[in-house]
C-alpha cells in the first residue's frame, strides 16, 4: 500500500471515530434532557393558595398576594379575612386552607391544640392599638380616659377577638371601664362604625387607622404599649397546596414582605 493510501485510510478511520463519539454524546444528551426538564418543572409552583388571615391584614396581605402571583405565574392566592377566633373555629371545623395568619398567639393556639398545624407557628409581625375618631377629632379625644365621657359613642371589638382582648388589657392597665354602644366581631367592623359616623370613636389597630386614610383620625395612647399583639403564621396540616403555601409564608417573612407590613404600620417581630 502506498503512503498516500495509508494516510487516506487513517483519515477515514479518524472521521469515523469522531462521528461515533458525536453520536454517543448526542445520545447521552438526549437521554438526560427529559430528566432535567422534569426536575426543573417539579420545582415550579402552581395552583391556588388559600390563606385565612386576620382582618387587620387585609390591605398588606392583598398586596403580597398580588406580588406572589406575579413572581409565580400559574398560582392564585385567595384570602378569607375575618376575626381570628372565627377563622380558627372554621379551620378546626374542617374548612380546607393552606395558611393561617392570626392576630394573636391565643387564637393560633386554638388551631395548634386541635393538631391542625404542620410545624411550629412563627411570629411575622406585631400590632399596636390606637383610637380612631371622626375626621378632625371633633370630640377632642386625647387619651384613653376620654372615652369614658358621658354621651360619647364608643365601639370596641368583642373580647373574644384579638383586638378586643388587647383593648380590654389596655383598659385594665389604665384602670378604666367603658360601656360601648356595640361590640364588633372584628377590627374592620369596629372601624366601619366610625367611618359611617355611627360612633364617635373606636379602639382599633393603628394599621387599620392608617388604611382608612382621611375617613378617620388616629389618637395614640401610652397604655397601648401594654397590649401589643404578636401575629403568628403557620402552614396547616392538611394544606391542599403545601409547597406554594410555604413559598407564600417565605414571602411574608422576607425583606419585601416585612417592608409591606412596616409601611402598613405593623411593628417588626
Amino acid at each position: 500500500m502506498t503512503l498516500d493510501a495509508r494516510r487516506t485510510r487513517r483519515a477515514a478511520q479518524a472521521a469515523g471515530a469522531g462521528a461515533a463519539v458525536l453520536l454517543l454524546l448526542s445520545a447521552c444528551s438526549s437521554s438526560e434532557s427529559p430528566s432535567d426538564a422534569s426536575g426543573s418543572g417539579s420545582s415550579e409552583l402552581s395552583g391556588t393558595v388559600t390563606v385565612f388571615a386576620a382582618a387587620s391584614l387585609q390591605e398588606s396581605f392583598t398586596e403580597l398576594g398580588e406580588t406572589f402571583e406575579k413572581e409565580h405565574p400559574g398560582t392564585e392566592v385567595t384570602f378569607s379575612f375575618g376575626g381570628s377566633d372565627t377563622l380558627a373555629a372554621t379551620i378546626t371545623g374542617g374548612a380546607p386552607a393552606d395558611v393561617f395568619a392570626a392576630a394573636s398567639p391565643k387564637t393560633m393556639e386554638i388551631v395548634t391544640a386541635a393538631e391542625d398545624v404542620a410545624g411550629t407557628p412563627s411570629t411575622f409581625a406585631r400590632n399596636q392599638l390606637e383610637i380612631a375618631t371622626l375626621p378632625g377629632n371633633p370630640d377632642r379625644i386625647a387619651a384613653l380616659k376620654d372615652l369614658t365621657e358621658p354621651g360619647l359613642k364608643v365601639v370596641l371589638c368583642d373580647r373574644t377577638v384579638p383586638c378586643g382582648a388587647a383593648a380590654d388589657k389596655a383598659l385594665t392597665a389604665a384602670g378604666l371601664e367603658i360601656t360601648p354602644v356595640s361590640y364588633e366581631q372584628d377590627v374592620k367592623g369596629a372601624l366601619t362604625k366610625v367611618e359611617l359616623k355611627e360612633a364617635d370613636a373606636a379602639v382599633v389597630y393603628r394599621t387599620d387607622v392608617r388604611a382608612a386614610g382621611d375617613k378617620v383620625e388616629g389618637v395614640d395612647f401610652p397604655e397601648a404599649a401594654d397590649a401589643v399583639n404578636d401575629y403568628p403564621i403557620a402552614l396547616l396540616k392538611d394544606a391542599p397546596n403545601p409547597d406554594a403555601a410555604e413559598a407564600f409564608m417565605d414571602l411574608v417573612r422576607s425583606a419585601r414582605g416585612q417592608q409591606v407590613l412596616t409601611e402598613a404600620g405593623f411593628l417588626k417581630p
